[in-house]
């Protein structure tokens, strides 16, 4: 059974006294953990879930958290090999570092789908397959260097949830649990979640059922689709589907929602209300957003959502520094003057953050010179830019399990439009720097959350993601050459339709004269967001956290798409309303949804994405 902390303890306990209790009762010693089977493994799991992490994003544009479908997979296949008698099942930290692994390979594909194809688009020209390795390693290890000096805070102080990191925590616990019946009943329970979901997405595979000939069992996609064969919703004159305001019939971006507060999940939901129903009618109505299409409308609300994101992540941080102060005071004062750190001997030691971040930054800046023609100077810049970012994107993951690494991207290009107008390539490889950056610091927080909660050692979890790097690397990079074979005009095509990179091309395009080029309704909802950033936390500190609003989750409604934020908060309510109705802790509703939430919303989570995963490789190959 997982120990945590309860809320009054995280309030109103010192960041020494969480430390010596959680080396008291969770750590769990030199139980195996980072082993040459777990690496291996983790390894081999992480490249081919990296492939699909590079079909998804070239889709979509989004990319997927491969960690709990890599617990379950490498988890059935030791248990298969200890039956057989051919092998011993895994301990719960080595199937957790294999997590870290495999997840680390997975996002490492992100410039694949952003940064690297807009820049081909725009030059013409194709960046060598080695040199695209190289640049993608060299910021995935800037990405973990930078999450260092974070971990203390967002984890040991603030006991964030990292809703991915933790259903991969709960998930690992439930499979290794040898608590009889109540095991027994997670497994269960994790399972029927599971189940329910994997079968949804199979009902949705319409090019699978058609191919087996029994497309009469196909669910739609939306539930919604059967009012538009009646009549055509519309707010403003723009139909309710073209705006993302429709009801996904998957159960997974429920299932995340089990993972939230009400009251960032509620954020989320009213930013994206706000974005959807109110502001992106009215735009295209005016002709400020040129159609009813998500890419359009994300385009303008992207500014607004990530200036709330931005300055409410930032105020947040620099209100409370002691614990950065603290770290870095410890990191570097003499060992007579240090106080006992009781993790000291465990934790990441500070002088890989200070010597790493100098030496790596400095190798990015001569790459993005050498091999894109980033000015020094501009790539020096790139470099605090990515620490700022880095904040806001832990935070956002920390609270939802989403990192906005496209929406921080803007905001470099942004920066850069400024600094250096009309220079296409900087804009749109400063910005690779600081979102790739951000997005590998966030994933390693997220892999040491469900380590924290395991007992793990951080430094297993830093030395695996480096090797999911380069798992992710050697298998991603190649294959995504392979599709286009050096024809860059096969991007954006119906093959590679690259909508990520369409939109970074896009924004840098708009920027190339700099801010001028960006509409004044753009400038004024950036300001509002700036200043409601602010102004929320301000009001939560004031409230001592009970004022009802999240800064990120406001903003991050404005980014995602309004199906996705309704998904997600309607899990949330669910179970919240769950909690007020199941008071009896022996009945069956309480046991599952309110005392094993997590274990449910995880199996829920796991089922989607495992069968995700096969239904696009066989839809890739019926296709």
């Amino acid at each position: 059974m997982i120990k945590e902390l309860n809320e009054e303890q995280i309030h109103s306990m010192t960041l020494e006294q969480k430390d010596e209790w959680w080396l008291k009762n969770v750590y769990k010693g030199d139980m195996p953990q980072l082993t040459l089977r777990s690496a291996l493994t983790g390894m081999i799991l992480g490249g081919v879930l990296s492939l699909t992490n590079l079909y998804i994003g070239i889709k979509t544009g989004w990319t997927l958290g491969v960690g709990i479908s890599s617990v379950i997979l490498s988890f059935a296949f030791f248990k298969l090999m200890d039956k057989l008698k051919l092998g011993t099942h895994m301990s719960i930290l080595e199937n957790n570092a294999m997590q870290s692994i495999a997840t680390s390979a997975g996002y490492m594909t992100a410039p694949m789908m952003a940064s690297i194809p807009a820049y081909m688009m725009v030059t013409g020209e194709v960046i060598p397959m080695w040199q695209t390795f190289w640049w993608i390693v060299v910021l995935a290890i800037l990405g973990v260097l930078f999450a260092f000096p974070l971990k203390k805070r967002f984890i040991n102080e603030e006991q964030m949830p990292f809703p991915e990191g933790y259903a991969a925590g709960v998930v690992l616990d439930s499979l290794h649990s040898e608590d009889g019946k109540q095991g027994m009943f997670k497994a269960k329970l994790l399972m029927s979640g599971a189940g329910v979901s994997a079968l949804i997405e199979i009902l949705r595979a319409d090019a699978i059922l058609t191919a087996i000939k029994m497309p009469f069992l196909a669910l739609p996609h939306y539930w919604d689709e059967f009012v538009y064969k009646f009549a055509t919703p519309k707010i403003l004159g723009s139909p309710l589907k073209d705006l993302t305001i429709q009801f996904d019939t998957s159960i997974v971006m429920m299932g995340t929602g089990g993972l939230m507060s009400m009251k960032t999940a509620m954020s989320i939901l009213l930013g994206g209300f706000l974005n959807y129903f109110v502001l992106a009618p009215i735009m295209i109505s005016n002709g400020v957003i040129p159609e009813a299409k998500f890419k359009a409308i994300t385009m303008w609300a992207l500014w607004g959502g990530a200036a709330i994101m931005t300055t409410s992540s930032l105020y947040s941080f620099f209100s409370k520094p002691q614990i950065l102060i603290e770290t870095f005071r410890k990191g570097f004062a003499k060992k007579k003057d240090k106080k006992a750190d009781p993790l000291e001997k465990i934790e990441l030691p500070m002088w890989i953050f200070a010597v790493g971040i100098p030496i790596v930054g400095a190798i990015t800046i001569y790459l993005g010179h050498v091999w894109f023609g980033i000015h020094y100077w501009l790539g020096l810049l790139a470099i605090p830019l990515v620490f700022v970012f880095t904040l806001i994107a832990v935070t956002s993951t920390g609270l939802t399990g989403i990192t906005p690494g496209g929406a921080l991207g803007k905001l470099t290009q942004i920066t850069y439009g400024v600094a250096a107008p009309g220079n296409v390539t900087t804009n749109l490889m400063t910005a690779g720097i600081t979102s790739e950056v951000s997005l590998n610091a966030s994933n390693l927080l997220m892999d040491i959350k469900p380590a924290y909660m395991l007992g793990g050692k951080p430094r297993h979890q830093a030395v695996g993601h480096v090797l999911g790097i380069f798992a992710g690397g050697l298998v991603a990079v190649p294959v995504f050459y392979s599709l286009f074979h050096g024809d860059v005009s096969l991007f954006t095509s119906e093959t590679l339709p690259l909508p990520g990179a369409s939109i970074w091309k896009g924004v840098a395009e708009v920027l190339t004269k700099g801010l001028s080029n960006l509409h004044p309704t753009a400038q004024v909802a950036a300001g509002i967001g700036a200043v409601a950033g602010i102004v929320i936390e301000i009001l939560n500190k004031k409230t001592k956290g009970r004022f009802p609003l999240s800064g990120v989750g406001l903003g991050l409604g404005f980014v995602l798409r309004f199906v996705d934020a309704w998904s997600m908060a309607l899990g949330t309510l669910l179970f919240w309303i769950a909690k007020k109705r199941y008071k009896d802790q022996t009945s069956f509703g309480y046991r599952a949804f309110v005392e094993n939430q997590e274990t449910l919303a995880a199996g829920v989570i796991a089922g989607g994405s495992i069968i995700g995963i096969i239904l696009i490789l066989l839809e890739n190959a019926v296709g």
